[in-house]
């Protein structure tokens, strides 16, 4: 079996798992990663670029090269490497996590929980939640679902479809090393230096294909293109910016504006502020909506993708050949 439809019947089954399972409840291997990340930094943390480059390239490359040896030592049993394309595609997706604790926050506002919201915000973002009203609350939801559905989803099937099993890791890998210490805290402005700009690359891809399938998906395709074209290249994040853009345009709704992250006080411009509205609690459940289209879209664009790229690939020619009879 070639290479291409491995990746498409393993990702399929993988990401089947998660919309029906979730994320292992115990033993996740991204939970197993963050510990072992925990402990490189432990031992090599300097306040300085190049050591926190090493902790990169020790993690991520390391998670890597673990995934690369497995592929290699099942890659003549096509069976196994569908089984294990399926796994490491269920284990680093999590786009159904990502919506069920997105609900758990709107079903909190709905009932006029505050506190509750509140508690439960850091689960989904890293924002101070104390001083968060409801529409507050609401908005930091929608634009965590919107950049996780390029992280936590998209950019991995991306990954995936060209790197197969070793692309999948790797990009869990960084974007949860970006999670790490890729943040401006003091502690890690220099260290997490190298993480931040990896996750920058690593994301670019995933996160321009989420932003357009937002706009195939999401009912408002002219606001959801014109809000991505207006408004992405104001904030901050070159990833985070289209999609947050993007989605606004799409739920018809503003984003961005003052937020708070560890004490720090951000004031990010408004995306799709001409023509979007203050987001309620009742869009939390349309934002999750529009990212499990999303998620399902990507799935086959990646896997058509790949297909086709081994369809023209000199062994995917000379495999047509053969049974053509050529």
């Amino acid at each position: 079996m070639r290479a291409d439809r491995i990746f498409a019947y393993g990702a399929a089954a993988g990401l089947i798992g998660d919309l029906l399972l979730g994320d292992p409840r115990r033993g996740h291997p991204v939970a197993a990663f963050g510990r072992a990340a925990a402990g490189v930094e432990r031992r090599l943390w300097r306040d300085h670029r190049g050591w926190g480059a090493l902790h990169t390239l020790v993690c991520a490359g390391g998670a890597a090269g673990g995934a690369a040896l497995a592929a290699r030592t099942v890659r003549r049993h096509p069976a196994a490497s569908v089984a294990l394309t399926a796994a490491a595609t269920w284990s680093v997706v999590g786009g159904t996590s990502l919506g069920r604790e997105a609900r758990a926050i709107g079903g909190a506002l709905a009932a006029g929980d505050i506190e509750l919201a509140r508690e439960r915000l850091p689960h989904l973002c890293g924002r101070d939640p104390h001083s968060l009203d409801g529409p507050q609350i609401a908005r930091a939801v929608v634009e965590s679902v919107a950049e996780n559905t390029s992280d936590a989803v998209v950019g991995a099937l991306v990954w995936g479809a060209l790197g197969g099993v070793p692309g999948l890791v790797a990009f869990r890998a960084v974007n949860t090393l970006d999670a790490m210490v890729g943040h401006k805290s003091p502690r890690h402005l220099r260290y997490g230096w190298a993480s931040a700009r990896l996750d920058d690359v690593a994301g670019w891809p995933g996160a321009r294909l989420t932003a357009a399938l937002a706009v195939v998906a999401g009912g408002q395709p002219r606001r959801a293109l014109q809000a991505w074209r207006a408004d992405a290249g104001r904030h901050p994040s070159p990833n985070a910016g289209p999609v947050e853009a993007s989605f606004a345009g799409a739920l018809g709704v503003r984003l961005g504006g003052t937020l708070a992250y560890g004490g720090r006080v951000e004031h990010r411009p408004v995306l799709n502020g001409a023509t979007g509205r203050a987001v309620e609690t009742g869009d939390i459940e349309r934002a999750v909506r529009l990212s499990r289209r999303v998620g399902v879209l990507a799935l086959g664009v990646c896997a058509a993708g790949r297909l086709i790229a081994g369809r023209w690939s000199p062994s995917g020619r000379r495999a047509t050949a053969g049974r053509s009879g050529k």
